[in-house]
């Protein structure tokens, strides 16, 4: 730096442009004197000087002063934002529990509530003997237009249960009874011998009636001529002549079932009345006390 920059007694270099006592302000480019109050341009770096080391800043060299730092809010705010997705991670956590929870406690009330409730409601209004003769393996044409009847409890209580089905048949009843029977034997039921069954004489040329055992139940099988076959002779008006009579093919088919402990039949009815305990026999003695007092004459 030339000596015609310095300030009176060596103060230090001069700025650009500022003025010294005892000097004309001269421009930076040397092109003259600067006239007062006048605006006179820096020329580049003027004024600047380089930083020696750390701690001092790029202007005339005075000390770098730190501004107030970030880095304390940036923590905070880091670590809020931290805590609140670590809350909203647990809530969605306790909302899938509650769900999971939810449906299985909806699946258990299923399970152990509605299911049962269907089943019995089921097993009330369907009674498992008629189904069971609805499994019966007999041709279609030996089931037709078929009713079924039934009263009582299917537990015994009080009165257990009489069910009854009739049912027509295409065929003659020999057919049918031999197609029944076949069905039955099937199905695990066994013919039973037994007196009363039936209660009254059936004509062979007019049906056939036989019994059956299964379980807790006993079957009747009762197949007889159609209700067409009872012949209804008629004169025709006008005339004496008889009508002719209609065709009736086919036959009837009635089956009962009931339950064992109400059906009376083989079993041997006593009715012992009053029953006392019979006093024992008087053996003769010769005991005095027991001979009776003789009467004064």
């Amino acid at each position: 730096m030339s000596p015609d920059n310095t300030g009176p007694e060596g103060t230090g270099p001069i700025r650009a442009g500022a003025a010294v006592p005892g000097r004309a302000a001269v421009s930076p480019d040397g092109t003259g004197p600067v006239r007062a109050g006048a605006a006179v341009p820096a020329p580049p770096g003027a004024g600047l000087d380089l930083v020696d080391g750390p701690g001092q800043s790029a202007v005339d060299g005075q000390p770098a002063t730190a501004g107030p730092s970030s880095d304390g809010r940036n923590d905070g705010r880091s670590e809020a934002s931290a805590a609140a997705e670590k809350e909203g991670l647990r809530h969605k956590i306790r909302t899938q529990r509650r769900l999971r929870v939810g449906v299985l406690s909806t699946l258990a009330a299923l399970v152990l509530l509605v299911l049962p409730a269907v089943f019995g409601i089921r097993s009330m209004t369907s009674d498992p003997v008629f189904a069971s003769l609805d499994a019966l393996n007999v041709p279609s044409w030996a089931a037709q237009k078929a009713e079924d009847q039934g009263y009582g409890s299917r537990w015994c209580f009080l009165d257990c249960r009489f069910r009854e089905r009739i049912a027509e048949s295409e065929k003659s009843f020999p057919e049918t009874t031999e197609a029944y029977t076949s069905a039955l034997t099937a199905a695990g039921w066994k013919q039973w011998k037994v007196a009363d069954c039936p209660e009254t004489a059936i004509n062979t040329d007019e049906g056939s009636y036989s019994c059956w055992r299964r379980d807790e139940l006993t079957l009747d099988l009762y197949v007889s001529l159609p209700g067409c076959a009872v012949e209804q002779v008629t004169p025709a008006e006008g005339t004496g002549e008889d009508a002719a009579p209609e065709k009736c093919d086919g036959s009837t088919v009635s089956i009962k079932v009931q339950n064992t402990i109400t059906d009376l039949r083989g079993k041997t009815e006593t009715n012992p009345g009053l029953v006392g305990e019979t006093p024992d026999p008087v053996l003769p003695t010769d005991d005095p006390l027991l001979e009776p007092t003789p009467e004064a004459s």
